[in-house]
């Protein structure tokens, strides 16, 4: 059976190609879930259109996917972590870390697009790739250095504060 596709569709086709299936993937699969209609000529004008709709939305989202990725690009993030003598992390740094560090500096990306073969466990220097897109790449680079103590805690009010003025309001 011949169908047009109104979407793209894994392993079959892509939007507007006209494929010939066994009968019962269609009738069953494709034009229930609205994945193709039959091939009349009001419906190849119609896929034409909507084809049309995807190619612009999806050249909009690639331009969006560009600029992310030229914003971010040479970026140089610092990561503060416990780590002992030699350099060794207690845990690891990951694509979730490095998301927030790049979100600090207003750079808002998904972590999904953090490649890393393995977790960073040292404290050093990375060159971290991201992949946005088929071809849209950028790269930054990671700091990862040691938390130097424990921060300071703001100093907590002395007790004998209140009792002075407890007794200010006895006289």
């Amino acid at each position: 059976m011949k169908v047009l596709l109104r979407k793209n569709v894994a392993s079959v086709g892509k939007i507007g190609d006209l494929i010939e299936v066994k009968p019962g993937y269609a009738r069953n699969y494709l034009l229930p879930q609205g994945l193709a209609y039959e091939p009349t000529a009001a419906n190849v004008k119609q896929v034409e259109r909507e084809k049309l709709k995807y190619l612009q939305e999806l050249a909009r989202l690639r331009a969006e996917i560009e600029a992310r990725a030229v914003l971010v690009n040479g970026k140089e993030v610092t990561i503060s972590a416990r780590a002992n003598e030699e350099g060794h992390l207690y845990g690891s740094i990951g694509p979730a870390q490095i998301v927030a560090a790049l979100a600090e500096q207003n750079c808002f990306i998904e972590a999904e697009n953090v490649v890393l073969d393995e977790p960073l466990r040292k404290l050093d220097k990375y060159n971290v790739a991201l992949k946005f897109a088929e071809n849209v790449t950028a790269a930054i680079s990671v700091w990862i250095v040691p938390i130097h103590g424990e921060e300071p805690q703001a100093p907590a009010e002395t007790a004998t504060e209140p009792d002075a003025q407890a007794t200010e309001n006895q006289q």
